[in-house]
């Protein structure tokens, strides 16, 4: 009962710990637009879109294990559809918005089903192809995608009522929908869809004979993540105002794939630690290396996976079993205590040692100092054999049977009568009168030897 009471303990506080550092979360997450400046701001948004960007593709690759290079394209057709939108028909920013994530997630899922049949490089090699025909696929398609000028569209206003500047404003919509994004990302991984996922990548065979329909939810893979991008790119359509079709290059699947990676594949915050380091890290390599910034981009990526190679949000875990395994262990307690080695000590048998141990050869000295050959020297000048019988029935039983009383000091005479039962007891002493007549004038035990006149 206590071990339950433990655990029930334990596990609510665990739940108020996170619900602690979620609260704590979202006030440093509102707070922040009001404590930096516009350019940071801006930088902050950016870094909350790649994260729906980056949470879409940890659902394909991270959960559902398969590999795609090309969801810059799914991010370019969210873009372009919110800015297709907002130039050509002049709709609603917020109508764009659910309009981006429909057209994205059909075309995922167009996209998954002759993908169904390939897995591995074969399978990026098709994607990174998708990848890389799309922009010059948006080039030729200058009626509707402005070309390669691209399409300039505004971007959403804050209310009058609201009292915020346009970067605070847009900063506090993209967190919104980012928050909803990456709520429905983690519920969706905790439901039947989500297991089943988890079953696909983890054994294929295993799922398809535990009932998993493996080409219903791989198709679905490649659709919620398509859907994902979608709204990441109709987002950045709303943030940046501009769109083009060398804004999405394969460079950006590349570069969003290394961002997951080095966030934490199958991590519900490698996406946000992930997309932080999509966009710091290439303006830090700019500051470093004007010429090469390429290479220090690269040498951070590598450095990144020799520190941690389960990402940034394995990196907690790796350090305390580090530090774990470096701390002195405590010294093994003993198998047994001094209480435990003290018990014997308390056992029916300890008057027994006690005894022996107080005086352990007091009757066998007195005997041996008293009479050290009396009954040797009788026996040779008597009968040996008849005094040889009697002998063993006197003294040494005597002697065992006093040793073992409670009087120790008592003679051995007296020995039978404190055990009546004892063996020496029912034997005939030297003080009885022999039965045998041969025995008869033998001395009885303590007279001195006879001489030869006697």
């Amino acid at each position: 009962m206590s071990t339950i009471i433990a655990t029930l303990g334990t596990d609510r506080a665990r739940r108020l710990r996170a619900a602690l550092t979620v609260l704590l979360a979202a006030a440093l997450a509102v707070g922040a637009p009001f404590y930096f400046a516009p350019f940071q701001v801006f930088q902050l948004t950016m870094v909350l879109l790649y994260a729906v960007a980056l949470a879409g593709l940890n659902l394909l690759v991270g959960f559902g294990g398969q590999i795609s290079l090309g969801h810059g394209a799914f991010f370019a057709a969210g873009a372009y559809t919110a800015a297709v939108m907002l130039d050509r028909y002049d709709t609603g920013h917020l109508a764009t918005l659910p309009a981006a994530a429909a057209g994205c997630f059909l075309l995922g899922l167009g996209f998954g089903v002759p993908a169904l049949r390939l897995r591995g490089l074969y399978l990026a090699l098709v994607t990174l192809a998708f990848a890389v025909f799309l922009p010059p696929l948006l080039k030729r398609l200058e009626p509707v995608t402005g070309g390669s000028m691209g399409l300039t569209v505004d971007k959403p206003q804050p209310p009058a009522w609201s009292g915020l500047a346009e970067d605070q404003w847009m900063y506090l919509v993209v967190l919104a929908v980012t928050a909803v994004a990456l709520l429905l990302a983690r519920n969706l991984l905790r439901s039947r869809v989500g297991r089943a996922l988890l079953a696909v990548r983890d054994n294929e065979s295993a799922a398809e004979v535990m009932g998993v329909r493996l080409s219903l939810h791989k198709t679905l893979a490649f659709a919620w993540s398509a859907m994902f991008a979608g709204v990441a790119g109709c987002l950045y359509t709303w943030v940046i105002g501009f769109v083009s079709p060398d804004s999405f290059s394969f460079v950006v699947s590349i570069t969003l794939l290394a961002g997951l990676v080095v966030g934490g594949l199958g991590s519900l915050y490698g996406p946000l630690l992930g997309a932080a380091f999509v966009m710091y890290v290439p303006s830090v390599s700019q500051d470093v290396s004007e010429a090469a910034p390429g290479v220090v981009f690269g040498l951070l990526i590598i450095t990144v996976m020799f520190v941690a190679p389960t990402g940034l949000a394995g990196l907690p875990g790796r350090l305390r079993a580090t530090v774990t395994r470096h701390l002195p262990r405590p010294p093994a307690t003993p198998d047994r205590t001094p209480e435990a080695d003290s018990a014997p000590s308390t056992e029916p048998n300890a008057p027994a040692d006690s005894a022996a141990s107080t005086e352990p050869n007091a009757p066998a000295d007195s005997a041996a100092s008293t009479e050290p050959n009396a009954p040797a020297d009788s026996a040779a000048s008597t009968e040996p054999n008849a005094l040889a019988d009697s002998a063993p029935s006197t003294v040494p039983n005597a002697l065992a049977d006093s040793a073992a009383s409670t009087e120790p000091n008592l003679p051995a005479d007296s020995a039978p009568d404190a055990q009546p039962d004892s063996p020496a007891a029912s034997e005939p002493t030297a003080t009885d009168t022999p039965a045998d007549p041969a025995v008869a004038d033998a001395e009885p035990v303590g007279a001195p030897p006879r001489t030869e006149k006697e």
